[in-house]
């Protein structure tokens, strides 16, 4: 497994030589998609050379303690440093998510629990947008519809990175784990006898399509209705036929967007969705039907399919895939959510490492 490491080197080197060339440079396409892989490899290039010197140095202090037994004393210490460095490159050579480099589309849905699971989403929402604060990464409300309360029913979100990150560190590598439902317990603000209920809402996450080609839409495949936009109750906030509704008819997917007071400006948006919802469609029959084990989100708002749980008079959060729980719920929903996704990422990795150890035996 290690040595394979050998020909992202050589790619490494190759995407290098390309770089250099300045006929790449006209195709600004080219070289965004040459640049982005180039650092993507970067990490591995760089822990491959330091394994292969720290294996080295070992060799060359064994050789040296055969003749001065003061060389001895260094080996313990090499060997750790070898060792380091042996687990970081096996770690970088687990074969990741194809996707994980994507920015994302992130939805929020209301589920049971009415006007309280409403309220919830709009918590989620908020611990999604500050945790993407944090991170430095830039979001965009591209569709929202409010409940009377000042919640949402619904809520689409895209996430973007800026600039060229390290592996593991873009949205999707990160936000992939919050897709399914999260179960809320708390005394609604609708309680009048202070009785602590249980409601849900359900995340779903999406990669964001780069490329318009990535996937191919017909006009023929769409219906597209425009409609008057409304917000909570009912009540009118735009007096034209702006908000728009496509339906992509081969799979039923429907996507509405209505935020915009332009009726282009909300089809394109909705268009992104689509375009994402029909992009993951396809990851999720491809993953299936090859028996990957890639992590599956749940489609249903169902409290009894719940990935996690956020229970406010305990103060408490608790990851029912990875078994991670804390006491700082105020925190989290305030966007420090690197420790709750830290333990899904670990858990991935981990059943990752175990079928390439699996399949190296």
């Amino acid at each position: 497994m290690l040595e394979s490491a050998r020909s992202i080197v050589d790619e490494h080197a190759d995407l290098e030589r390309q770089l250099a060339d300045p006929a790449v440079h006209g195709d600004q396409a080219v070289l965004r998609r040459l640049n982005k892989r180039y650092a993507a490899l970067a990490p591995t290039v760089a822990a491959y050379h330091a394994w292969r010197a720290s294996i080295a140095d070992v060799g060359a202090a064994e050789e040296l303690a055969a003749e001065d037994a003061a060389f001895a004393e260094e080996l313990p210490a090499l060997r750790g440093t070898r060792d380091d460095a042996e687990d970081r490159l096996r770690r970088l050579l687990i074969p990741r998510d194809p996707d994980d480099d994507r920015d994302v589309i992130l939805e929020v849905k209301a589920g049971e629990g009415g006007e309280e699971s409403a309220l919830f989403a709009g918590d989620l929402l908020r611990m999604y947008l500050r945790y993407a604060e944090r991170r430095g990464w830039r979001t965009e409300i591209i569709d929202a519809t409010e409940s009377d309360l000042g919640g949402y029913k619904d809520v689409s979100v895209a996430v973007k990175a800026k600039g060229t990150l390290e592996p593991g560190d873009a949205p999707w590598a990160l936000l992939k784990y919050e897709g399914g439902v999260h179960r809320v317990q708390r005394v609604p603000v609708t309680e009048s006898q202070g009785r602590i209920h249980t409601s849900a809402a359900g995340v779903l996450v999406m990669p964001e399509v780069e490329d318009v080609a990535e996937v191919e839409l017909h006009d023929n495949d769409l219906k597209i209705d425009v409609y008057r936009s409304s917000g909570p109750g009912g009540q009118s906030v735009n007096t034209t036929d702006s908000a728009v509704r496509i339906t992509h008819l081969p799979t039923g997917t429907v996507v509405s967007c209505q935020n915009e007071k332009s009726q282009l400006q909300n089809k394109e948006s909705a268009m992104r969705v689509l375009r994402a919802r029909l992009l993951q469609m396809a990851r999720d029959e491809a993953a299936a039907a090859a028996s990957d084990a890639r992590r599956s989100q749940v489609r249903t708002v169902d409290r009894s399919e719940r990935i996690r749980t956020y229970n406010f008079p305990e103060n408490r959060i608790a990851d029912h895939r990875t078994g991670y729980k804390a006491y700082n719920l105020d925190h989290v929903l305030d966007g420090d959510l690197d420790p709750v996704v830290a333990s899904a990422v670990e858990l991935d990795e981990a059943s990752r490492l175990a079928a390439v150890a699996g399949s190296d035996a």
